[in-house]
């Protein structure tokens, strides 16, 4: 094989330049985009200051023993140093491993998986339901589409203490099932029928958003497919197995996503809902608040070595989910 090289540069030809070095390529990029950075440099810095310094700062957290009576404060005019210590690892050995970590950890854990996966499976099948129901041509369609999407217009905070309120001893549920001579469950009281409340709420919150999501792909199936089903003999649950699933799939990939990691994050409807009344009932975003404060000595360090769980047990679960698709289904890849 005969190869041939130029004689100016000694090189042969064909051979691809070396590749420049990190801080060359770097620069090319701002010569050639230096705009680009312009552009979403205050966006960078916003993301900075509420996202990236707190996430350092708690991880920092982590690796001390640092409480309300240890860190640096004022009590009047008087200014008292922290005097918290470096202690490594120390409180994930704890919090994973130590004397009371299925009480304090194991135990929420398995309850927000257990919750997640039932709210998110409520919201997926309810939903999926009522989009298939408003996807249909009927009289009063918008007006049906704009109750169901009340729910998830009205403020948080507005519908858990309407449902506070309802699930009372003496509230409108109980007094119904009293009416009708049923059991009157202790709603907020007893841990089994507070996490039975809480899923109640939380559905009712979250399948407008699922309900929503699935109608918009619902419509962006090309109906001649549902002609050509019917013209082969299709029933309409063949209609549903062999067009309608696969035509969601994309949007339900996604939704699903999403749902998974607002449910295990969700605060606001247990806080609401029980304050820090149902230890039980508590999953791990409001348990680790209840340390860090609502409790004395408010324990900073453990509260962050929560969060910090929390963030890696969600990465994992994305990056894992994103395998999955890539390997099932490679154009649903997210």
């Amino acid at each position: 094989m005969t190869v041939a090289i130029d004689r100016a540069t000694g090189k042969r030809r064909g051979d691809r330049a070396p590749r420049p070095g990190l801080g060359q390529r770097m620069k090319n990029g701002y010569q050639k985009y230096w705009y680009a950075y312009a552009m979403i440099a205050p966006v960078a810095l916003v993301l900075g200051v509420l996202i990236f310094y707190p996430l350092v700062y708690g991880f920092y957290l982590t690796l001390t023993d640092a409480n309300s009576l240890n860190t640096a404060r004022n009590i009047g005019v008087n200014h008292i140093d922290a005097t918290y210590k470096f202690i490594g690892l120390g409180n994930y050995k704890d919090v994973l491993f130590g004397p009371l970590s299925y009480d304090r950890f194991w135990s929420h854990l398995i309850w927000t998986i257990v919750w997640t996966a039932l709210c998110v499976a409520l919201h997926y099948s309810i939903g999926l339901g009522l989009a298939l129901l408003l996807n249909g041509k009927f009289r009063g369609r918008t007006l049906y589409r704009l109750i169901l999407v009340l729910p998830w217009a009205v403020p948080t905070f507005v519908t858990v203490f309407g449902w506070r309120f309802m699930l009372a001893d003496g509230g409108i549920i109980n007094a119904g099932l009293h009416a009708l001579h049923l059991p009157q469950p202790q709603w907020l009281e007893d841990t089994f029928w507070q996490r039975f409340a809480a899923i109640m709420v939380n559905t009712w919150c979250g399948v407008p958003f699922m309900m929503l999501s699935l109608l918009g792909g619902l419509q962006s199936i090309d109906g001649s497919l549902y002609e050509a089903a019917e013209m082969d003999g299709a029933t309409p649950w063949q209609r549903f197995r062999y067009v309608t699933l696969p035509g969601l799939r994309s949007v339900s990939s996604t939704v699903v996503l999403l749902g998974i990691i607002w449910t295990f994050n969700q605060f606001a409807i247990i806080f609401l809902l029980f304050g820090n009344t149902a230890p039980d009932a508590q999953i791990l975003v409001t348990w680790a608040y209840y340390l860090g404060f609502g409790q004395q000595p408010r324990d900073f360090a453990q509260s962050a070595t929560y969060g910090i769980l929390l963030l890696a047990i969600l990465i994992v679960f994305t990056s894992v989910y994103r395998r999955w698709l890539n390997r099932n289904e490679p154009q649903l890849a997210i």
